[in-house]
């Protein structure tokens, strides 16, 4: 297993849906950055300011993130975990 070093930040969190299909999603307010090591399989999706990821209970999850997209598509691209 790969792991990648960031300093995210949570930013909205969906817990499951409702049953007409709506997200349950609950907001982060102005948490602080911290540093994570993160498994890059929980990686879903990186644009240029969030990262998507799976979390335990069927989350999913939006972090913030520092360093910019062209720095992790650099560092996953480097660990051989991104075609090119």
């Amino acid at each position: 297993m790969k792991f990648i070093s960031l300093r995210v930040r949570p930013s909205l969190v969906v817990h499951g849906y409702t049953p007409d299909n709506t997200e349950i999603v609950e907001q982060a307010e102005d948490a602080p950055f911290a540093d994570k090591i993160v498994a890059v399989e929980r990686i879903q999706s990186v644009s240029d300011r969030y990262l998507l990821v799976t979390g335990s209970h069927g989350r999913v999850m939006y972090w913030e993130y520092e360093g910019g997209f062209d720095d992790v598509r650099r560092r996953l691209e480097q660990a051989g975990s991104l075609i090119a």
